[in-house]
């Protein structure tokens, strides 16, 4: 008996709690949203005693909320499936560069008890939509895991993966994955760092890891392994934007595409390893870029132009990428990448060797 009650109780107190986050109201103070795809439930309060299940879940809470201040979305370790789209528009909340919009693994890489096993997973299952050209022909596909409509927000510790799919069925159609994508008008301020993308275009394609439309994005610290591309900024002008310390390991693309970029973007202590394209300019090649303290080892095209989905446009003009002696290029190359799944440095370079000093990779130094 005393058992019964104690449930019904546990009940109609997380019903209760769950209706008060459909109408927060928030003053200034951080909220923190619970994930966790083994014991959450998306009926739960979301709090880390009843946690939600679904990261689109913590998205329709969030968007629901009005007021201000710090929002945490905190994911235990394990696998989230998205069979939707996790859309972040909080119409009604106002974030700020102190108080963001923070989605992270509970633990992240410098914590002491992480290791590359902690990192929560999200993957993509859900139904692509059809994109047709003008004569109705069937193009291909896509839709979007993660998408951010919003400004001041940090994406930091998670695992990303594609979608498996079958990634080109036949010549002219083009099926894909966007896992990330911030998409709206006049947004500012996207952090995304210390997450490891990772793709198989056989088995798990990554078509693209981040596609940006925005000014001040900052992708740090990240490792891209076997993705397409790593980062795309198009549509509106991308204004005081970086790209450091990042991995970008055996892609089948290019590791950057700078379509709308404007020519203060900082790219600095990367490394590239591998890659089919090193960098992709808008068409009209407008702008150029400083690359300062990196590396690039073994690529068949240095710097194309225009392009899109199907493909990577036209060589460009290679005095578009301005660098100096402390940016080290070779057409081929070997790097030591750790492949021990046990190893903390998991799909990254092995501690001491070729490239390291540019401490670039998941972990803050």
């Amino acid at each position: 008996m005393h058992k019964l009650i104690f449930i019904f109780t546990t009940f109609l107190i997380n019903v209760c709690c769950y209706a008060n986050t459909e109408r927060t109201t928030n003053l200034g103070d951080s909220i923190s949203i619970y994930l966790n795809p083994n014991t959450g439930n998306d009926q739960n309060i979301g709090s880390k005693e009843f946690p939600l299940k679904t990261l689109p879940e913590a998205a329709k809470r969030i968007n629901k909320m009005i007021g201000s201040g710090e929002i945490q979305v905190i994911l235990s370790e394990g696998t989230y499936g998205l069979n939707e789209t996790a859309t972040f528009n909080p119409t009604n909340w106002k974030f700020e560069h102190e108080k963001r919009l923070i989605i992270r693994s509970e633990i992240t890489p410098n914590h002491p008890d992480w290791n590359p096993s902690k990192m929560s997973i999200i993957i993509s299952t859900m139904p692509f939509k059809v994109e047709l050209d003008k004569a109705k022909n069937i193009t291909g596909g896509s839709n979007y895991g993660i998408e951010i409509n919003t400004s001041f927000v940090t994406i930091q510790g998670l695992r990303i993966l594609g979608e498996p799919v079958h990634e080109k069925p036949k010549e002219g159609v083009l099926v894909r994955n966007y896992p990330i994508v911030w998409e709206g008008k006049n947004l500012t301020d996207l952090k995304i760092t210390q997450c490891l993308f990772l793709g198989n275009r056989f088995a798990l394609p990554n078509h693209l890891g981040i596609l940006a439309n925005g000014s001040k994005l900052e992708v740090d610290h990240c490792v891209f392994y076997g993705v397409k591309d790593a980062v795309v900024m198009w549509n509106s002008i991308s204004s005081n934007s970086s790209f450091h310390h990042n991995l970008v390991l055996n892609i089948y693309g290019a590791a950057v595409w700078t379509w709308s970029t404007s020519s203060d973007f900082n790219f600095y202590n990367n490394v590239i390893y591998n890659a089919n394209f090193f960098w992709v300019l808008d068409k009209e090649e407008k702008y150029a870029y400083k690359i300062s303290n990196s590396m690039l080892i073994g690529f068949n095209q240095f710097v194309n132009k225009g392009g899109g989905p199907q493909d990577f446009g036209i060589p460009a003009n290679k005095s578009k990428l301005i660098y100096q002696s402390d940016f080290i290029i070779k057409k081929e190359g070997k790097l030591a990448i750790e492949e021990d799944q046990t190893n903390r440095y998991y799909l990254q370079l092995k501690p001491g060797t070729f490239g390291t000093k540019y401490n670039a990779g998941l972990f803050y130094k």
